[in-house]
């Protein structure tokens, strides 16, 4: 293949020094890497450190609200950015990337279908994070991708009885915040991916790896749930072409860093 960038990271909540050292485990360099498709700004998925740090070359896309709020304060790299909204756009390289904004706090967030394309290929990855409730324009825009990679963040019954403070709770449950086990199962059934689902962002402290496995059994799609301690094995994106088998474009995710033609770094709550 190229010599250039092939790989996009979504999200950068991880220390520039912990990135490098994951990126390395996968077999992949900074140099190999085009820049950063950020969800939004919360700090466990934007890292302060990354706008001292940020590597030569590599761009950082985000939404326009995001953008404007992180420029008056000097959050993010200002020659480095690139806005989106609503257009499909393409970050790397026979990858081509189209945003979709939920509600998440007061400025959003960003899902992505991505396409990766090759030798006349092509695959599709969905990705959705941080979102408090499914709306109806990520069913749709996310409906019958290959791999799904979705947030599973907690289980209501521990998310109650644990000792966080009520305000905390009303965040994460109120329909901005985070998605339950359940939504998520709700909301995989609804956009019905092909072959494969990644969990994300599972709650330390209220989920239950085991619980949420339980909940998947029997599913027609093959399963990895990440963790913030160690890397997920590699996961294939099927690509087909029309009228043609199955090929595999191979993808990882590692502390939920995700490369899908595109690779993502989250640390999850």
């Amino acid at each position: 293949g190229s010599a250039g960038p092939r790989a996009v990271l979504i999200d950068a909540g991880l220390s520039p020094r912990r990135t490098e050292k994951l990126l390395d485990s996968c077999g992949l360099s900074l140099s190999q890497v085009a820049g950063v498709l950020l969800t939004h700004l919360d700090s466990d998925h934007w890292n302060s450190g990354w706008v001292t740090a940020w590597p030569r070359r590599w761009l950082l896309w985000l939404g326009e609200r995001h953008a404007a709020f992180a420029k008056r304060r000097r959050l993010i790299p200002l020659d480095a950015v690139r806005t989106f909204a609503g257009a499909p756009f393409e970050p790397a390289e026979r990858l081509r990337v189209a945003p979709i904004m939920a509600a998440h706090d007061e400025l959003g967030v960003a899902g992505f279908r991505m396409e990766a394309c090759r030798d006349g290929l092509s695959g599709s990855l969905g990705f959705a994070t941080d979102l408090g409730r499914v709306p109806e324009t990520f069913v749709h825009a996310l409906r019958g991708v290959d791999v799904l990679a979705i947030e599973s963040n907690y289980c209501p019954r521990l998310q109650m009885a644990s000792s966080r403070p009520w305000h905390l709770k009303q965040r994460i449950m109120g329909g901005h915040g985070h998605l339950s086990n359940e939504q998520a199962l709700d909301a995989i059934h609804a956009i019905a991916p092909r072959e494969h689902v990644v969990l994300l962002h599972l709650s330390r402290q209220c989920n239950d790896p085991g619980l949420v496995a339980s909940m998947h059994a029997g599913s027609d799609y093959s399963l990895t749930i990440s963790s913030q301690e160690a890397a997920t094995r590699w996961v294939g994106v099927p690509a087909r072409p029309a009228g043609a088998g199955p090929e595999t474009i191979v993808v990882r995710g590692q502390m939920e860093m995700f490369p899908a033609g595109a690779a993502g770094v989250s640390r999850g709550a």
